[in-house]
Formats: C-alpha cells, sequence, structure tokens
C-alpha cells in the first residue's frame, strides 16, 4: 500500500491492465496533495517530503532487489514531486511538476538522474526521482520569481 502511493499506483493496472504511466498518477495525486499542503505552508510540505523519502526507501527496499524499480511503485516519484513542488504553489508548482516528470522519464538527457538510479536498492530507486525533483524544484522557483 505505502509502496503504491496509497493504490494510486495501482490505478492504470485496474482501468487498463497495465502499470506503465503509473509514476504519473501517483506523481498527479502528491502534486494535489502538495498545493493542499502548501495552504498549511512550507513546513507541512517539507514534513511530506521527509516523511515520503523514508517510506519510500523503506517500502521499496522488497521490491528493489529482486523487480528492480516496478511501474506500480510510485512512492518514489511522489517524493520527487514534493521535492520539487517544496514551498510552491500554482502555475509554478505545476511547472516544477511537469519539469519533474520529464527529467524522470527522460532520465539520460539530465545529469545525475540516471546516475542515482544507479545506486543500490531503494536508494538509486529513490535518488533518482529526487535528483529529478531538483530539476523540477530549481525551474519552479525561476518561474515564481519571474512571476
Amino acid at each position: 500500500m505505502i509502496a503504491s502511493f496509497f493504490g494510486t499506483g495501482l490505478i492504470l493496472r485496474r482501468l487498463r491492465g497495465a502499470d506503465g504511466g503509473s509514476g504519473t498518477v501517483g506523481s498527479l495525486f502528491a502534486l494535489a496533495a502538495s498545493l493542499a499542503l502548501f495552504r498549511i505552508g512550507p513546513a507541512a510540505q517539507a514534513a511530506a517530503l521527509a516523511v515520503t523519502v523514508v517510506a519510500s526507501l523503506v517500502a521499496v527496499r522488497p521490491f528493489a532487489s529482486t523487480e528492480g524499480d516496478p511501474s506500480w511503485v510510485v512512492i518514489d516519484e511522489a517524493a520527487g514531486t514534493f521535492l520539487a513542488t517544496l514551498g510552491l504553489t500554482g502555475i509554478p508548482a505545476v511547472v516544477a511538476w511537469a519539469v519533474f516528470r520529464v527529467a524522470d522519464i527522460f532520465k539520460r538527457f539530465f545529469f545525475g538522474v540516471s546516475q542515482a538510479e544507479r545506486l543500490p536498492g531503494s536508494v538509486g530507486v529513490t535518488a533518482d526521482d529526487l535528483v529529478a525533483g531538483l530539476y523540477g524544484l530549481a525551474v519552479g522557483w525561476l518561474v515564481s520569481a519571474l512571476l
């Protein structure tokens, strides 16, 4: 349940019988949560990030050694989303989320993302999303400064 970010990583399997694209679905739910948490304050977003990173490192561990990074495991994408949107809301948050997804999907074109994925076990599964989240965060804060 935790590895699938409360079942969001299983939605596409139930709808169309395949897990492809589940990372985007799970991260959309995390984006909604991050936007809601922004109303409480950036500290709430930071807490969600910390909890999600720890949860990812623990929940992914049993799958990482045998399956690598299964598509339905999206807690790592949730962690990346929380990092990408930290302190952001509105258009900057949505842009940050989009950049995060692009960096995660096309990781070989973004310095550090595919390298982080090569780390062992659940650390690698989680780290590549956090590095991709840093790309999103940087662009999100740039957009925020320009608006």
